[in-house]
């Protein structure tokens, strides 16, 4: 015969409790009960927290191997970009520092709040620089070298939600394109905001009209750039079982670049000496022996904010990476020196036809001299190649004989055509 329980055990019995935090179940704390214990809805929230940390770490170690070092990244750096050791340097570390603390993170996430954990914020980059000096061919090699996605957007296109141009959230989709879909492999991506310098605002009162594609666009920036939850636009991107496709943007490292034209009158108008000022109350830096590259390492958030960026703006760009102004002889060793040196393309276009490419070195200082005559930096360089070589290029699939071409300084400046050896006349050369 069973025994009933009396009246004082069942009042005895404790009330049931979270088996994870250890809290009583009551009217606003109901407990989900299991087979051995009970679980709160609060520790239901943080598990699957957790659970996705493991599953976006165990998708990730497939996609990303050992993260390389600083003085690696420069150094595969080095094989596409010419000169400019201190941006190299301080992107390195900036990328280096940004997914350290992400493969950190993810390998020591844990059930439970840690009160000593420090939490390391995002530092974004803000590189500054004349056009064609290489600032979109660092931030793509960067991605490159540490195998994440990498998505490019145009400021000027932005304009503030709800006018007629392409949304910020826009922005995030052309990185999910990139990463295939994978949510989780995008919220690791590399972000370029090119011509960044064209949504300053017209003027420094921030009375004016709205900007709708300058300040307007800023502000639209600010939680993206941040870090926050992002639903993306609908245009028939919706997941199998119909649920909107959400993105955090704490992890994707925004890189902003501009050419901010000007920006030096800005920075020489504060550190030009007071003429007021002599003896030791005189600044010992002088604008007048300084350098447009010069000036430019000297800026600081005044003189951004001065240009027409918003003060909210560039305190979320910390990382401020300058770009010298290419040289001639910068421009030499980036025809023939990088991995895609324009040089050894052409040469291997020629190749294909079965003719030899050669360049003399007068011709490559004639061609860093004119692409420096038209302020476009190296990314002129294949506009010059292109029209010396087009007449040859045109010519050349229909001259089966054809066993070489030389360019000198006088094809560069347009005084001849490009020279054009057969082989028979290299034969009769060889056997001279």
């Amino acid at each position: 015969m069973r025994r009933i329980p009396s009246k004082e055990s069942v009042m005895s019995k404790p009330p049931p409790h979270c088996s994870f935090c250890g809290v009583e179940q009551s009217p606003g704390v109901p407990l989900i009960a299991g087979a051995e214990g009970y679980i709160c809805e609060a520790c239901v929230r943080l598990a699957n927290q957790v659970v996705t940390s493991w599953g976006r770490k165990r998708a990730l170690a497939d996609l990303h191997g050992p993260l390389p070092t600083p003085s690696m990244m420069k150094a595969r750096l080095d094989d596409y970009v010419i000169g400019q050791d201190l941006a190299k340097e301080v992107l390195s570390v900036a990328v280096y520092n940004h997914y350290k603390r992400l493969k950190h993170e993810s390998t020591h996430s844990s059930i439970g709040d840690n009160e000593d954990a420090v939490e390391i914020g995002k530092s974004n980059i803000l590189m500054l620089g004349p056009s064609g000096t290489g600032k979109t061919l660092l931030a793509s090699t960067l991605a490159k070298i540490v195998g994440v996605p990498f998505a490019i957007a145009d400021a000027t296109t932005l304009t503030q939600a709800g006018y007629v141009g392409d949304d910020v959230e826009s922005i995030l989709v052309r990185l999910l394109d990139v990463a295939e879909g994978n949510v989780g492999r995008a919220e690791w991506g590399i972000v370029y905001i090119d011509e960044i310098d064209k949504i300053a605002r017209a003027s420094e009162s921030s009375t004016v009209v709205r900007d709708v594609s300058g300040e307007g666009v800023q502000q639209a920036l600010l939680k993206l750039i941040e870090g926050t939850q992002v639903k993306l636009p609908q245009k028939g991107r919706k997941r199998d079982h119909g649920e909107e496709i959400t993105m955090d943007t704490r992890n994707i490292l925004f890189i902003a670049g501009g050419a901010f034209p000007a920006l030096e009158e800005y920075v020489a108008r504060r550190v030009k000496p007071n003429r007021r000022d002599i003896g030791f109350h005189s600044p010992v830096l002088d604008d007048s022996k300084l350098t447009s590259s010069q000036l430019l390492a000297e800026t600081q958030p005044e003189d951004l904010r001065r240009f027409g960026l918003i003060p909210e703006f560039i305190g979320r760009l910390p990382v401020l990476c300058v770009l010298e102004e290419l040289d001639e002889a910068a421009l030499v060793r980036i025809l023939t020196e990088p991995r895609n040196a324009l040089t050894k393309q052409y040469a291997k276009l020629f190749a294909y036809e079965g003719v030899e490419l050669r360049f003399t070195d007068t011709a490559l200082t004639a061609l860093a001299q004119k692409a420096l005559a038209r302020g476009t930096g190296a990314r002129g360089l294949r506009s010059i190649m292109e029209n010396v070589l087009r007449r040859c290029m045109f010519d050349l699939p229909s001259r089966k004989e054809a066993s070489i071409c030389i360019v000198d300084e006088a094809v560069i400046a347009g005084e001849k055509e490009v020279q054009v050896i057969d082989n028979e006349a290299e034969k009769a050369n060889a056997s001279a």
